[in-house]
């Protein structure tokens, strides 16, 4: 009998993680949408699920038919809806983008006998399992990530493309970015330190500072320096801080025409059409990751670059496929009897075991998401 897998969320992202799962799994794909469910309905014979997450009793009753949940709801839903799923005693794998510190639930994980891999996308995701697997091998003093999704063709204003929803996006660019240096947490505004670096088969783009190393700030404190940078075009981060200057990032409600409106809201409804990366559009992921330290009493520097681009064949996003093919890496090792550890755990802390790192590692190659590793001494 296959196992019961259901995913929260049938977004960009979601349908990429039901549809890789359909060939082990008796998958269930749930959404508050129902175009995006008849797509997969229609589209893939995979089953749905038409409901609404915020209602933690019916999320409760639903959870409990299953054997693993994948949750890829926005990031704002996402610390809820994963304390409900723990609470129901089911195992699950969690993409969204949330502000909040999961290992705050670990205690109750493991009071509910509950494997929890969180924050298991491309990013965070793969530089947590990289950093966390070369830390068992050597002495780490320096790690740092660069990543970015974007659209093949620049296309005015933005140049930007979105696979997950614009507000998950916004919090990138207003959430304060923390990062370790000298083993001290340093917080700095989200966009600061922009740079321009060159990568093979994109170009220069613009990175700079935001919020992306979530756990790795308080799990691998023997490792001194971590930072991490986003890309874009150059040019998108001027557009971004205009915005944000003149308060359409604000949550605080204003008048209009004697009615209340947040106008992050209202930004949020705009940039979705602006942002939305049309069927067929062709975007890629480019990342690059560089480990520093000393391995068997030498100086070495190992950096992993990756280049991928929509599957004109799976008609599946680049960011789709690198996201969601991390998160369904986890849960096949998983139900492989990989990893069975139970409580909140990142992608680092499951790194760590070499059989993971490999079992994860080998399941992207093979859906051609291809990370290619560089060593020097330096």
């Amino acid at each position: 009998m296959k196992p019961k897998v259901l995913v929260l969320g049938a977004g960009m992202v979601g349908s990429a993680m039901a549809i890789d799962l359909m060939s082990r799994c008796d998958v269930t794909s749930s959404d508050i949408s129902e175009s995006a469910l008849s797509f997969l309905k229609n589209n893939y014979g995979i089953n749905t699920l038409l409901f609404d997450v915020t209602d933690k009793d019916r999320l409760l009753q639903v959870v409990r038919n299953y054997d693993l949940v994948v949750c890829a709801v926005p990031g704002f839903l996402g610390y809820r809806t994963v304390e409900t799923i723990i609470e129901a005693g089911i195992n699950l794998v969690d993409i969204s983008f949330m502000p909040e510190d999961t290992l705050q639930l670990n205690e109750k994980a493991i009071k509910y006998n509950v494997t929890a891999i969180v924050d298991c996308g491309v990013a965070p995701g793969i530089p947590n399992l990289i950093v966390g697997y070369h830390n068992t091998l050597m002495q780490v003093d320096n790690f740092q990530y660069m990543v970015g999704g974007l659209p093949k063709v620049r296309t005015f204003p933005f140049e930007y493309k979105a696979p997950f929803s614009p507000i998950d996006v916004i919090e990138e660019y207003t959430r304060p970015a923390r990062f370790l240096q000298n083993s001290q947490i340093i917080v700095k505004p989200p966009m600061s330190d922009a740079e321009l670096i060159d990568f093979q088969n994109v170009g220069t783009l613009e990175a700079f500072n935001t919020d992306g190393l979530r756990s790795l700030v308080y799990t691998l404190k023997n490792i001194p320096n971590i930072s991490e940078k986003t890309l874009r075009y150059p040019g998108h981060i001027k557009l971004i801080q205009v915005l944000k200057a003149s308060g359409f990032f604000d949550k605080t409600p204003i008048k209009v025409n004697g009615v209340d409106v947040v106008p992050v809201d209202v930004t949020n409804k705009i940039l979705f059409k602006s942002w939305k990366l049309e069927a067929e559009e062709v975007d890629f992921t480019v990342m690059r990751m560089t480990v520093q330290g000393i391995e068997d009493g030498v100086k070495k520097e190992i950096v992993y670059d990756l280049y991928d681009e929509y599957d004109p064949i799976t008609k599946i996003s680049s960011m789709a496929r690198t996201t969601g093919y991390t998160a369904t890496a986890a849960v096949n090792m998983f139900l492989d009897g990989k990893f069975n550890e139970k409580g909140i755990f990142p992608p680092e802390l499951v790194g760590k075991h070499h059989n993971c790192f490999d079992y994860m590692m080998k399941y992207l190659e093979d859906r051609n998401v291809i990370y290619r590793k560089t060593i020097r001494n330096i």
